[in-house]
């Protein structure tokens, strides 16, 4: 193999790309009301990469030095046979090709999952979790269920996975139980990390009317408890600090109020095999027709390297009443949360 298919991923400006997030479907057991519409179109099953294709482009990745994968959806515990693919990608894991595997869920599968998971190499997970208030949860997420999400939290930290609770920060809907939510998670040691909605794909909700900066949020916090900016970093656009009466940490994504691209490693790709080199933008390439065309990889990674050249330098996120439409026309949900 030439030597340009082994080579580093690095983009036009220096970055270089080391994490890989790969979502495996678009459907999801939730209609969280800052995500998706309630009567959402999915795709039809037969436009998803199969779980092998996934696993064979996610280690085309890994064999370029991305050392994190990150399997996100939709939710992707609803994915008929998964756990084939978590199984699969291990042997990266056990190789040491592979530094971390993990998932970002919104914890309604963990109960089942959590310890399947723990044995594949898995050791953290993100839960998505707005609020601790039952009918508040049924309100955000639609269909969801607080207890069983709750239950999942538990077996997971049973299991021996670290767990960080990610929280969208929303006005008026859950802004007063953002510090309920900080002493649930530090009493139980898991990070919290918030974020700010993000502008992507046509909802019922004006984004306007949802939208909370996250300076705000820190304000608030700054009354109530000492906040020690921290260094860490976990190779995500969190910023992090240590609230020192609890002793945990509470990280920030802010999209808006502070563009994080200028250190950004990372690449999604969907579950039909396209590969957004940006959450904000639409430079995006197929990876799904190249990885077809044949069975060795060369076609793929001249798509992979094109993809490294036209990675933009950053999104152009931005919630105004006058734009009418999202940043981006595409849900999270299919992009990969």
């Amino acid at each position: 193999m030439r030597q340009r298919m082994t080579s580093v991923l690095e983009d036009t400006f220096g970055r270089r790309v080391t994490y890989l997030r790969i979502s495996v479907t678009d459907r999801c057991d939730f209609r969280c009301v800052y995500c998706m519409s309630e009567n959402m179109s999915f795709l039809p099953k037969r436009d998803l990469l199969t779980l092998e294709e996934l696993d064979r482009v996610s280690t085309a990745f890994v064999e370029r030095g991305v050392t994190k994968l990150r399997i996100t959806g939709g939710e992707p515990l609803v994915r008929r046979n998964v756990m084939s693919l978590f199984r699969d990608l291990s042997r990266h894991l056990k190789s040491g090709a592979l530094e971390e595997l993990t998932l970002t869920t919104n914890g309604s599968q963990l109960g089942k999952y959590a310890t399947e998971l723990a044995d594949c190499g898995v050791r953290r997970v993100n839960v998505s979790l707005d609020t601790l208030d039952p009918d508040n949860f049924r309100a955000i997420t639609r269909w969801g269920n607080l207890d069983k999400v709750l239950e999942g939290i538990d077996a997971a930290q049973a299991a021996g996975l670290k767990v960080k609770i990610n929280m969208v920060a929303l006005k008026d809907a859950n802004e007063d139980e953002i510090v309920p939510m900080l002493r649930y998670c530090h009493e139980r040691g898991h990070d919290l990390t918030l974020i700010e909605t993000m502008p992507l794909g046509e909802i019922e909700a004006d984004r306007t009317d949802q939208y909370l900066p996250l300076s705000t949020v820190r304000q608030r916090l700054a009354e109530e408890f000492t906040l020690t900016d921290l260094t860490d970093r976990t190779g995500g656009p969190a910023r992090y600090v240590r609230v020192e009466e609890t002793g945990g940490r509470v990280g920030f994504i802010t999209p808006l109020t502070h563009n994080f691209c200028e250190s950004c490693n990372r690449v999604r790709l969907t579950c039909t095999g396209t590969l957004f080199l940006c959450l904000g933008q639409d430079h995006a390439v197929d990876l799904r027709a190249p990885m077809r065309q044949s069975e060795g990889n060369e076609a793929l990674h001249r798509a992979i390297d094109h993809g490294m050249g036209i990675k933009p330098k950053g999104h152009d996120f931005v919630i105004e009443r006058r734009n009418e439409r999202p940043a981006v026309a595409r849900h999270m949900s299919t992009t990969g949360g």
